[in-house]
This record gives structure tokens, sequence and C-alpha cells, in this order.
């Protein structure tokens, strides 16, 4: 029998759900029909790929070594397949994109705005995740490119740098007509303050930077959202600690620089190292690295 796709996807599905019957459920195949393919297969290969005695279903040493290679080879296809379809005069092409959190509040809109306007043939699938999903989600080749922080990355990522990031705080009262004066951050001792929740990796910089210089804010609200808590601090007395950039294009928000600042971050474009570079990721690279030095973001 010569062995086919579909067989490698049939042994994918039973390798993740441990199970026949999910997994038939999920090809939407019979599992009869699952069990038999997978027999074929395995006379195919001439090894047995699933041990079957157990309560679930597991790999044996031969499968897991054969599962390693069969991934990579559809990994690899689909690759291909992106590559035929690509254009390189940008009329038509596709694009997977992941950044975290903050970036959604000031970053992503004008990267799509500009992106559209350039190249409206170019469909984008945005996502929010954390920054080692957007390494794994690369290195799966279930992303093109993510918007992250440079620092230790995963063996096969690239990082090219873009920015840097500062942050201080954040207020919506804010005196018209000047930069507001330094605020030395013992004055904030005390303050009643709405922050990230502790499931954010900003939140964990800022935690640091507070515990480093021994102040104890008042944490009166936590949101696991940039955009509550740009409303939260335009109808409140309260005061937030975000990414300066995010006052841009919040104009009832103004920033305040602390004393001593919070240390900056480097802002990175990621990729998987041996990825296929489609024509509408170069694209996007080169917009990315033009828009951020037209809107006076530090140099990294």
């Amino acid at each position: 029998m010569a062995l086919e796709l579909r067989h490698l996807r049939y042994l994918l599905a039973v390798a993740e759900h441990a199970n026949f019957t999910r997994a038939a459920e999920e090809l939407h195949i019979s599992q009869p029909t699952l069990s038999q393919q997978i027999k074929q297969l395995e006379r195919t290969v001439g090894a047995q790929l699933l041990d079957r005695t157990g309560r679930t279903v597991r790999l044996t040493d031969a499968g897991e070594t054969y599962v390693h290679y069969a991934r990579r080879a559809l990994r690899d296809l689909a690759a291909a397949e992106r590559a035929v379809l690509d254009v390189a005069d940008l009329s038509r092409g596709h694009l997977r994109l992941a950044l975290t959190p903050t970036f959604t509040a000031y970053l992503v809109g004008p990267l799509t705005a500009e992106l559209h306007t350039r190249h409206p043939g170019i469909t984008l699938d945005v996502q929010e995740m954390t920054q080692d999903r957007i390494e794994t989600g690369l290195l799966a080749d279930e992303l093109d490119l993510g918007i992250a922080f440079h620092g230790p990355h995963l063996p096969g990522i690239t990082a090219a740098a873009l920015y840097t990031e500062t942050l201080g705080l954040v207020t919506g009262a804010h005196r018209p007509g000047g930069q507001e004066q330094p605020l030395p951050v013992r004055d904030l001792a005390g303050r009643q303050l709405a922050l990230l929740s502790e499931d954010f990796a900003t939140r964990g910089h800022i935690d640091a930077y507070f515990t480093a210089h021994k102040v104890r804010p008042r944490i009166a609200v936590e949101a696991n959202s940039v955009q509550a808590l740009t409303e939260i601090v335009q109808r409140t007395s309260l005061a937030t600690v975000l990414p300066d950039a995010v006052t841009h294009d919040h104009p009832h928000l103004g920033p305040v620089p602390l004393e001593p600042a919070l240390p900056a971050r480097t802002v990175a474009l990621l990729r998987r190292e041996s990825a296929y570079r489609s024509a509408a990721a170069r694209a996007f690279t080169e917009l990315v690295q033009q828009l951020v030095h037209a809107r006076g973001y530090a140099p990294a």
C-alpha cells in the first residue's frame, strides 16, 4: 500500500487524543475506518506505532520517532503550499501574526491600517498571546511572525530588534501644555493604582521595579485588559503603569515619567529561523520598521 498524507494526519490525531473515538470525531470519519487506516500505515512502515493495550492509546517507541518526522513533513508541506501560492507583487497573500497583550493597545491598530492601505490584498490573522506561546507557535509553523520582547529565546527563534519601549505612570488628568515633571517613585507609596493582573509579563516587570525601590502602592483595581485600564484611568482618579506609547493615541491620557525610570525593554520581531519568508512577511517586516521610526519610538 502506498503511503498517503491522510495516514499521517490520522496518526497524529490519535496520538494527540490518545483515543480512537475522539480522534475519529475530530477527523469526521468512523472509528472502524480510522483503526483500519492506522493498521494499514503500520503494515506499510513495518512497525507497531500504537500501543492499544491500556485504557488509553499511546505511541510506541517506534511511534514516537515516526510522529516526530510526520509532524515535520506535514509542516514542511504546508510551507511549500504557501510558497507556491505566494505572489511577489502582493496582490494577494496571508500573514499570521501574534503579539503579546500590551501591543494590542497601541501598535496593532496602526500596523493593520498601514498594511491594509499599502497592500489591501493581504489578509491578516492577528492573535494575542504570551511570548512563550508565540515562540512555540512559530516553531510549529502555526504563525509567520510575532512581536514580543528581546531576551532569551527558544532554539530556532530569530529576533530582530525594533525599538525600545519605556513605561511610566499614566493618568487621566494631566497638566496641559507640557511634559509632567518626573515623579519620585517614593511618592507612589500608598497611592491607589489600577494595574494589569499578575498573569501579564508587564505586571511582573512593574512589580520588580516597585520591589527594587521598596515601594508598596495600593492596588485598587486589577484588570486583564489594557483597554479596561485606559477606560478606568480616564474616568477615575486612579493612575496606572503602562508603556508611554499607549498615550499617543489617547488624548485623555497623559504620561508622567517616574524617577528613577522603569527599566526599558527592547521590542523585537520574532520568526522561525528556517521558515519560508513569504512576500507578505517581507512586506510586513519592512512596514513595521518604517512605522516605528515614523512614530518616533526610541531606537533599540
